[in-house]
C-alpha cells in the first residue's frame, strides 16, 4: 500500500519579540539539536514501496496533500499545553493534554507505528528538532523530559489517532518558547547530504507540490553502504517535513516495511512525498542502526533537485 504523507500543519507563528534575552515562552516535549544529542524513542522507519502499508492511519494518500491545520484545535481535538514555559539549557518536564470537544482528557489512542501518539518539537528557524514519545498517565496526561538547548520560538506537534469511532490521524500544534540568551540562526543552505556521528547519509529525488515524487536517503558509514539497519517505529527510516516560515508538518511514510519480504534493510529508504505548496522545506531522517536512532537533516526547495556533492556537516543529532 501506498505510504504517504499525513500532512498536518499547524496554528499562527510564535509571536516572540527578542532582545539581548529572550522572554519566556510556551513549554514542551524534547527536541533533537544539530549539535546536542537528546534520548529519543525508539523509530523504526519501513523501507521504500510504494504498496506497504505502514503509513499513520488517516494520513493523506502521496497525491493529495492539502496545507491545512495550523491550530491546536481540530475535528472537536484540542491539543492542551501544561507547561508553557521552560528555560533554554535546562531539563525540564513537558506536560501536556489531549481533550475531545467536551474538555474531557482523551485516554485511548490507535497504535500507529509502534505508539499511541509521536511528539515532534522544532525550533522556529528549524535548526533544532527533536522526536519524542512521551508517557501517557491514567488521567490523560503526557509526560516527557525535555532540555531545550538554545533560547528562541520552538513548536509542538503530536501526531496521533483517537481510538473512538470515525476519528481520524490529527496533528496538532502548539508554540513554545525558551528562555535564555538568544541568538538567530541562518536556515542551513540546500545540501545533498548530512554527516551524522560517522554516518554519510546522501538525498536524491525532488519534492514537488504539484505531484508524488520519490525521495530516496542512502546511508553510508566509513564509505561502505549500511545494509543492517534497525527497525524503528515500524520502519527502516521515519521521515519528518517542516515548511520554513508557518511551520506547516507534513509526516511522511516510507515505502515498504521490515518483514514484508521485498524491502531491504539498507543501504537506501525510500518514500513518496507530496509538498502542500511551494516552498522551502526542512527534512529530518530518523534511522537506527546498532541499537542507536540518530537524525538527519536537510535544507530542500520544491522543485529543485537536491545539489550534489555539497555536505552539511553537524546538522544531524544522534538519540
Amino acid at each position: 500500500m501506498n505510504t504517504a504523507l499525513r500532512i498536518t500543519a499547524f496554528t499562527a507563528a510564535l509571536a516572540a519579540t527578542f532582545g539581548t534575552a529572550y522572554g519566556v515562552g510556551q513549554g514542551l516535549g524534547p527536541v533533537v539539536e544539530d549539535s546536542a544529542p537528546a534520548a529519543h524513542g525508539t523509530h523504526d522507519g519501513p523501507a521504500p514501496a510504494p504498496e506497504g502499508g505502514d503509513g499513520h492511519a488517516g494520513h493523506q494518500g502521496a497525491d493529495t496533500a492539502p496545507a491545512g491545520g495550523l491550530q491546536v484545535s481540530e475535528n472537536g481535538y484540542t491539543l492542551d499545553l501544561a507547561t508553557p514555559r521552560v528555560r533554554a539549557g535546562e531539563r525540564t518536564e513537558l506536560r501536556f493534554t489531549i481533550r475531545d470537544d467536551n474538555g474531557r482528557a482523551v485516554t485511548a489512542y490507535r497504535r500507529e507505528h509502534d505508539k499511541d501518539l509521536h511528539l515532534i518539537v522544532a525550533s522556529r528557524d528549524l535548526v533544532t528538532y527533536r522526536h519524542l514519545h512521551p508517557v501517557l498517565g491514567a488521567d490523560g496526561t503526557w509526560r516527557s523530559p525535555v532540555d531545550l538547548p538554545r533560547a528562541g520560538g520552538y513548536r509542538v506537534f503530536a501526531d496521533f489517532t483517537p481510538a473512538a469511532e470515525g476519528a481520524g490521524n490529527l496533528t496538532l500544534g502548539a508554540d513554545l518558547a525558551a528562555s535564555g540568551p538568544y541568538q538567530a540562526q541562518e536556515l542551513p543552505a540546500p545540501r545533498a547530504t548530512a554527516e551524522v556521528d560517522g554516518y554519510r547519509v546522501e538525498l536524491t529525488g525532488t519534492l514537488r507540490p504539484d505531484r508524488a515524487s520519490e525521495l530516496r536517503l542512502t546511508v553510508h558509514r566509513d564509505g561502505k553502504p549500511v545494509t543492517d539497519l534497525q527497525p524503528y517505529l515500524g520502519a527502516y527510516g521515519h521521515l519528518v517535513a517542516l515548511r520554513s516560515g508557518d511551520l506547516a508538518y507534513l509526516h511522511v511514510h516510507p515505502n515498504g516495511e521490515p518483514g514484508d519480504g521485498t524491502t531491504k534493510s539498507g543501504p537506501a529508504v525510500s518514500f513518496t512525498a507530496t509538498a502542500p505548496s511551494a516552498g522551502t522545506y526542512r527534512l529530518f531522517l530518523d534511522f537506527r542502526h546498532e541499537g542507536k536512532v540518530r537524525t538527519a537533516a536537510f535544507t530542500v526547495r520544491t522543485g529543485a533537485q537536491s545539489p550534489a556533492h555539497t555536505q552539511e556537516a553537524g546538522d544531524g543529532h544522534g538519540h
